[in-house]
């Protein structure tokens, strides 16, 4: 098994409980951890024998456009989506970040973090 790892995916979003980010949107920071077999890849040196990184992007990308209030339900979406879209995907680790948030203090960000794997 092997690891790949998409990081610092950066997106202009509109998730959020309160009114003004739903309206207003803010900046996001998403990271992606697959765990798959790329033994095969190793091998052939051809990428159909692995996962599209451009591919994986556009799906987390496409998830999110879609506004959530929590980074619970947004992680979740895409998780779910990547082990839906990408069957060679055995387990993913989803962090999604939301960079200076409204909480009355100065801060890098919240990130919540979800490991999804298959059953």
């Amino acid at each position: 098994m092997a690891f790949i790892e998409i990081e610092n995916m950066e997106f202009y979003a509109f998730h959020g409980c309160f009114a003004e980010e739903a309206k207003i949107g803010t900046n996001f920071r998403v990271d992606l951890r697959m765990q798959l077999d790329t033994s095969k890849a190793q091998r052939t040196d051809n990428i159909d024998d692995t996962v599209s990184y451009l591919d994986v992007y556009q799906t987390v990308k496409k998830q999110m456009a879609i506004p959530s209030h929590l980074l619970e339900h947004v992680a979740d979406r895409i998780a779910t989506a990547i082990l839906d879209d990408f069957l060679s995907i055995a387990a993913v680790s989803v962090k999604v970040t939301k960079l200076n948030p409204p909480l009355g203090g100065k801060m890098y960000g919240v990130s919540l973090t979800i490991e999804k794997s298959r059953s």
